[in-house]
């Protein structure tokens, strides 16, 4: 395929190659077969990074029953306590997201996708070996780093796989499949937890089985392509262009979309930039919002995922009855996203994300009041869904509004502060629910949403219908 080519409309030469014509002519993209193929394989990869991510809850009971950690602790820093673990893989996430954001930039995003996949599995598998505390926590540590690597990674994939006018619905379908992860260690937790198979604490075969699945990565790999956005920023504009071509060649001719006009097409981004780029116009003002949003985003988020099981035994249900219910509201987390699929592409991201924020006000705040276990499990189920919407239209909204040559090292800074807000709502929710008890935990995620709501409100760009690098 030559580089360059006469429009045979125009008589005008383009740069067949260049990443802009390239951003174009993926922009025309159609929602082939082929394009949801690839959202779901890699999808099915974050399954494990969900899987991984989501057990620090559901084997909190068995790590206090096994004698290895406290509920809570006397001290505020206390590295005896479920606040440790929680800090412990959010330190670790932390690492991840903002030193290592630049892998997947620098070494492209299938690379990073398989190597940090295997790199945290084999973390966990040590983790599950682990006798002390401090092993115990250390190898956690370890292994939130690979996660945290792999979070913004696959973001940057869908987002420069999938045109704009169907990354909310991409995103959507993409947390639903990698969110299948929460009922199944959900039941495995529930299952496993209070026996000890062979012996061998029941905690331990959650975080071995998940390690093991994992191993799947190494088949998915062969059918994922290169993002060619990637390729053409990093002057690789062979392989892109055949890549493109695959994806172009999956849809019928009846189904292709226009092309945007040229006076439509993305600005030049540039081809390189530095990580200090990010802290000057024009990506500081977005920088800073984001940072805002992820910071207080988190204790809505896990500030009730990380804590079902444990917030239900403060309520008075015993350990067995309290992974039950965690079982039962698990399974909000694949089914939300596919529900709010509906609207993600027809309403502007900054007010899906306000919207969800007030839900989880509302449902957060009767779930600290019910006791009946059906309403309490239904406002569980309901502030899953909420929490659920929020991070579909958030992961979306926070990567397309940067540029390829900086998108995941962009993200990977935003979203650390996530990071940094979950590690130290792992202490400040054990401390607060000794102190305060579970209504002082739902106060603690409304003040957090109601800053997210201001901030997104006021300040949140508009993205929808926008080419990526515009």
């Amino acid at each position: 395929m030559s580089a360059r080519e006469i429009d045979a409309g125009s008589g005008l030469a383009t740069t067949r190659g260049s990443a802009d014509e390239i951003a174009r002519r993926l922009e025309s993209l159609p929602a082939s077969s082929y394009v949801w193929r690839l959202v779901i394989l890699l999808s099915l990869g974050g399954c494990f990074e969900i899987y991984d991510l989501f057990f620090t809850g559901y084997i909190a009971p068995g790590l206090n029953r096994s004698g290895l950690l406290t509920t809570t602790t006397q001290a505020f820093f206390g590295f005896s306590g479920i606040g440790a673990f929680v800090a412990a893989t959010f330190a670790g996430l932390f690492v991840g997201t903002f030193f290592l954001g630049f892998l997947a930039d620098r070494f492209g995003r299938r690379a990073i996708f398989t190597f940090a996949l295997l790199g945290y599995s084999a973390a966990s598998v040590v983790m599950a070996c682990q006798n002390s505390s401090e092993g115990l926590l250390l190898w956690r540590f370890i292994a939130g780093i690979g996660i945290g690597v792999e979070i913004i990674t696959i973001d940057a994939y869908i987002t420069e796989l999938v045109p704009s006018w169907m990354r909310g619905r991409a995103f959507a379908v993409n947390q639903a499949v990698m969110f299948i992860a929460v009922p199944v260690v959900a039941f495995l937790s529930w299952w496993l937890v209070p026996l000890a198979p062979y012996g061998v604490d029941g905690w331990r075969w959650v975080v071995l089985i998940g390690a093991a699945g994992s191993m799947v990565i190494w088949v998915l790999r062969l059918y994922v392509p290169e993002s060619p956005l990637w390729l053409a920023r990093h002057g690789r504009a062979e392989e892109a262009l055949k890549i493109l071509a695959t994806l172009e060649a999956s849809a019928s001719p009846a189904a292709a979309r226009p092309k945007p006009p040229a006076s439509r097409a993305p600005e030049r981004a540039p081809a390189t930039a530095g990580f200090s780029d990010l802290f000057r116009p024009p990506y500081l003002s977005l920088v800073v919002l984001f940072m805002v949003f992820n910071f207080c985003q988190a204790f809505g988020f896990y500030g009730f995922a990380n804590w079902v099981p444990t917030l239900l035994v403060e309520k008075g249900i015993t350990v067995t009855k309290s992974l039950q219910y965690s079982f039962i509201v698990a399974f909000a987390y694949p089914i939300a996203p596919l529900l709010a699929a509906s609207f993600a592409d027809r309403l502007e991201r900054k007010w899906i994300i306000c919207g969800a924020c007030v839900a989880i006000i509302l449902f957060g705040t009767a779930f600290s009041q019910l006791t009946d276990p059906a309403l309490l499990i239904l406002s569980g189920v309901l502030l899953t869904a909420a929490n659920m919407t929020m991070s579909y239209a958030y992961h979306a909204y926070q990567t397309e509004v940067f540029p390829t040559a900086i998108r995941a090292r962009a993200s990977g800074l935003v979203y650390s502060m996530s990071r940094i807000s979950a590690m130290f709502s792992g202490f400040i929710v054990a401390y607060v629910l000794r102190m305060v008890g579970v209504n002082g935990v739902f106060g603690l995620i409304t003040a957090a949403m109601v800053v997210v709501i201001i901030a997104i409100a006021t300040f949140g760009p508009h993205v929808r219908g926008k080419p990526l690098d515009a």
